[in-house]
């Protein structure tokens, strides 16, 4: 049986934090206008405020795209609130985020440790926890939250779990245990991830592959060509008009 996050025919479309080459990254804006779309899956990330609130955010620090300074984890959610990305548009409590797009699927990344049980709170207290993957740069993170939110919770590949199933492409006796999909990049480190034995090692291991971030029509022509299960996204208009020129564009 799938899990319910991944109950969608044809390959999934992510908005990355919402489509952050169309609107302000991690805004309601953002998600409202990629849910507009037809997109029944986005993506974004979780940091908390020094007083305990997650929000939807990328950086550690308000600097880079907001119009105040600070760094969240030392800054009260009172603080926080006030500021403005791009300088127009508010940050989205997770909470909140979760209820105004009931029917929409969130693809999460906490942070750092400190989000983790937060983000398990807000996941229990919404009754969210069947309609989000899960996915961070730290494979303890993810345990953590499988120990505290159950084996129900889908979960992708942390470093650790997405090397182990690049050994297994390549034919090593190895596999990556409790995790659902494999959520990377075209290349790190200099390393091609994203092959066709990659790929195919993972469909024969019941797991999906999703890719980010690309905004390119001919890059998401030739994964979706590898067999990839899911594009994330900057750009979701444009990511829209490519799935609709190969017939595979899907909103239901």
């Amino acid at each position: 049986m799938r899990h319910p996050y991944f109950e969608h025919d044809g390959p999934l479309a992510i908005a990355h934090r919402g489509g952050a080459g169309d609107h302000p990254e991690n805004t309601e804006r953002a998600f409202r206008h990629a849910v507009d779309l037809g997109f029944t899956h986005v993506e974004t990330d979780v940091h908390v405020t020094a007083d305990g609130v997650a929000i939807a955010f990328h950086d550690d620090v308000l600097d880079r795209v907001t119009d105040r300074t600070g760094t969240i984890a030392e800054l009260p959610w009172s603080e926080v609130r006030r500021a403005r990305v791009a300088g127009t548009d508010e940050i989205c409590r997770l909470d909140e985020l979760l209820d105004t797009f009931p029917d929409t699927r969130f693809n999460l990344d906490p942070k750092h440790d400190a989000a983790v049980a937060p983000l398990a709170d807000v996941l229990r207290r919404t009754g969210a926890v069947r309609r989000v993957c899960v996915g961070a740069f730290s494979d303890r993170r993810l345990d953590r939250l499988r120990a505290m939110l159950g084996d129900g919770l889908c979960t992708g590949t942390g470093p650790r779990r997405t090397l182990l199933l690049v050994l297994n492409s390549l034919r090593f006796p190895v596999r990556p245990k409790n995790a659902m999909v494999a959520q990377v990049p075209v290349r790190s480190t200099g390393i091609t991830v994203v092959t066709q034995r990659f790929v195919d090692a993972a469909h024969r291991l019941g797991m999906h592959v999703h890719v980010w971030t690309i905004d390119d029509p001919r890059e998401m022509k030739r994964l979706l060509g590898l067999g990839v299960d899911g594009i994330m996204t900057d750009r979701p208009e444009l990511l829209r008009a490519t799935y609709e020129t190969l017939g595979v564009w899907n909103s239901a």
